[in-house]
């Protein structure tokens, strides 16, 4: 293997871009399986509380586990791992705020709008050159979100702070693909778990965290930040070792269509021919950013 950019990332063969795609989809399916779950939770926990809890246990885990894996990071990885952190809980702390106000269809749009904001930012700030391909996967995967979702479009308070959680969500993606390798996704996992966990935990209920006694609950919360959550992130950290964020951007965009489809098998919810065929959409966006863009250099 040969060391190539000013990065001093490690080009290697795209053996694993396959694998990493594959866990990167079963962990989008997972996290649309969840959108019931939560649904369920946040009844009995305001939603800050609810995700502060959620992700210092899946902190705590990670942590205990591998604790060498943390230590071993260097101060560049911690304050990596901390931006991280910050980034995604904003983006999840400004569409928990933004979904008091709008639609829960809405919401998923404009939160997949990060599909978009994705290859721009890369292109604008990281000087990335985004190929047509990639352009016109992120027009089919934002259409195929709009046919699942919309039934009419309002702009508001609501609607701006969801448009704030995709470019945190945007921003997120390209930082994790640019920070994260193979040794490192462990420990940047654990740090930016642990940063959510603390920022919801500050900006949670004024007299501490308020949650149920419930057994469901309880059973729901860690059930989540075990497998969705830690082993979820965990399995994102590593997949962006070896794909470009606007690929992992376009594979994100299915978690609405996997929500959708969990929502009709458990919630008995009615399967309508705008899921099919958004849905269809968003996967034939996935083919197109994947098996046209160019290849792409994988991290060590």
């Amino acid at each position: 293997m040969t060391t190539a950019g000013a990065r001093g990332t490690v080009v290697q063969g795209r053996g694993l871009v396959p694998l990493a795609l594959l866990s990167l989809v079963v962990t989008t399916a997972l996290w649309g399986g969840t959108f019931v779950i939560v649904k369920g939770a946040i009844r009995l926990a305001s939603p800050v509380d609810f995700l502060a809890v959620r992700f210092l246990i899946a902190f705590v885990v990670l942590a205990t586990l591998r604790p060498r894996r943390v230590l071993r990071l260097s101060r560049d990885g911690l304050v990596r791992g901390a931006l991280l952190g910050l980034t995604l809980g904003g983006a999840y702390l400004a569409q928990t705020y933004g979904q008091q106000y709008t639609s829960a269809s809405m919401s998923g749009f404009i939160t997949g709008m990060s599909v978009v904001f994705t290859p721009i930012i890369a292109g604008l700030v990281f000087r990335h050159r985004i190929g047509s391909m990639i352009w016109c996967a992120a027009a089919v995967a934002t259409a195929g979100l709009a046919v699942m979702t919309l039934h009419g479009f309002t702009v508001g308070p609501g609607e701006g702070l969801t448009v704030l959680c995709a470019l945190f969500f945007a921003v997120h993606l390209i930082a994790l693909s640019e920070w994260s390798t193979a040794q490192d996704a462990y420990g940047l996992t654990v740090v930016q778990l642990g940063v959510i966990g603390l920022l919801c935990l500050a900006l949670g209920s004024p007299g501490g965290l308020d949650l149920p006694a419930d057994e469901g609950f309880w059973a729901a919360v860690i059930g989540l930040a075990i497998v969705a959550t830690a082993a979820g992130y965990l399995v994102q950290t590593w997949a962006q070792a070896h794909l470009p964020a606007s690929v992992a951007a376009v594979v994100l965009t299915l978690e609405p269509l996997f929500a959708g489809v969990f929502g009709v098998l458990v919630d008995h919810d009615e399967l309508s021919g705008r899921i099919v065929a958004g849905g269809a959409m968003v996967v034939g966006a996935m083919c197109l950013a994947e098996f046209r863009s160019s290849p792409s250099p994988s991290k060590a």
